[in-house]
């Protein structure tokens, strides 16, 4: 967080001086010892989400190829004149324990198109399909196991 407060620092003030960079670093430096005081931020857990990150930026490719694929799958249901749509309510416990992990995974199975979750209780979430065809992935889904592996990475 330091080296992207100094970032800022530096970019906002549009040229490099010795003394813009030594006034940069004091006052990114008192920014980010207040941060560290005051919110609970700290270099060990700094570091702990820039492990992270790549798994974030993974699992971000998943959902947009996830929400791709089943915009396809919703097209063919629609333009379809054979095919019957059978909605669905599907439930299904996760694995996933945290609740910020539990967020993540209902809203990605939102933006997934066909699919609405509908409510979540501890570890049962109810989901709304479009079509059964489209609940056949939600239980033990890549979601949710690229979710745990974050959540186990973290302890």
């Amino acid at each position: 967080m330091f080296l992207i407060l100094f970032g800022l620092w530096v970019v906002f003030n549009g040229k490099w001086t010795t003394e813009i960079a030594l006034l940069g670093v004091a006052v990114s430096g008192l920014i980010y010892a207040f941060t560290c005081a005051f919110i609970g931020l700290s270099p060990r857990k700094e570091l702990r989400y820039l492990r992270n990150a790549g798994r974030g930026l993974a699992y971000l490719w998943l959902l947009l190829r996830e929400i791709f694929k089943a915009n396809w799958q919703v097209l063919r249901l629609i333009w379809s004149p054979r095919m019957e749509v059978e909605p669905e309510l599907h439930t299904f416990h996760t694995k996933v324990k945290s609740d910020f992990g539990k967020a993540i995974l209902a809203n990605s199975i939102t933006l997934t198109p066909g699919t609405i979750t509908v409510h979540v209780r501890d570890d049962l979430f109810m989901v709304h399909c479009l079509d059964r065809e489209l609940a056949d992935g939600l239980e033990d889904s890549e979601f949710e196991q690229r979710l745990e592996k974050m959540e186990a990475k973290k302890q």
